[in-house]
């Protein structure tokens, strides 16, 4: 399945399955048709019209939280934490995704993360969040997990999160973008060492 997903760098994923699904696309840089849009909270770099709109098609179908919804158009669903939608039939799950030592991503808010399945495996796209209570209570397969720091979890609290979780495989991602650096990833690689397989995608 690892071999489907594909880092584009920030928060951006393709991952190729039954459908293809992007997950909060930003910079896109090659043109495509996305059957499944997810997008996390509306932030800048997360809900983006303009990448939306180069990957959107006249069937794509767009799952994002309400405040995300007024600045798209097209064909969307609206989400928040706890409601559990199939789309396309893809099964998709938005969880939760909020600070809890910093003022960025207030829970009132009430922004998300998601787990869908693909492929018999369930992915989580844990969106911009530090290391929340819920995490112990999700059951996947792979965890997209934040590593920078400054607007979510740090490398080290991203291992904790992750030993909650106990994913087979575990990606980091928000790094080497806005903020963060290589180093957060491998700070974060080499804490679940003979713990939980990391692979480190190549940005492509």
């Amino acid at each position: 399945m690892v071999k489907d997903i594909h880092w584009l760098g920030h928060d951006t994923f393709k991952i190729v399955g039954e459908k293809v699904i992007y997950t909060d696309p930003f910079n896109i840089k090659k043109k495509d048709t996305a059957d499944i849009i997810l997008i996390t909270h509306e932030h800048y770099d997360h809900c983006s019209p303009e990448d939306v709109t180069a990957l959107q098609g006249p069937k794509t179908v767009i799952v994002a939280t309400p405040d995300c919804a007024k600045k798209l158009s097209g064909n969307i669903k609206t989400v928040r934490a706890g409601d559990k939608i199939t789309v396309e039939g893809i099964e998709i799950e938005a969880v939760p995704s909020y600070n809890t030592n910093k003022k960025f991503h207030p829970k009132d808010n009430d922004w998300v993360g998601y787990i869908f399945t693909v492929q018999g495996q369930r992915i989580y796209l844990a969106g911009d969040t530090d290391y929340i209570p819920e995490m112990k209570n999700f059951k996947v397969d792979i965890a997209l997990l934040p590593v920078s720091g400054t607007y979510v979890m740090t490398a080290q609290e991203a291992v904790n999160a992750a030993l909650d979780i106990n994913p087979r495989i575990a990606i980091p991602m928000h790094y080497d973008s806005i903020v963060g650096t290589k180093d957060d990833a491998k700070t974060f690689a080499d804490g679940l060492k003979g713990k939980i397989e990391v692979v480190l995608l190549k940005q492509e």
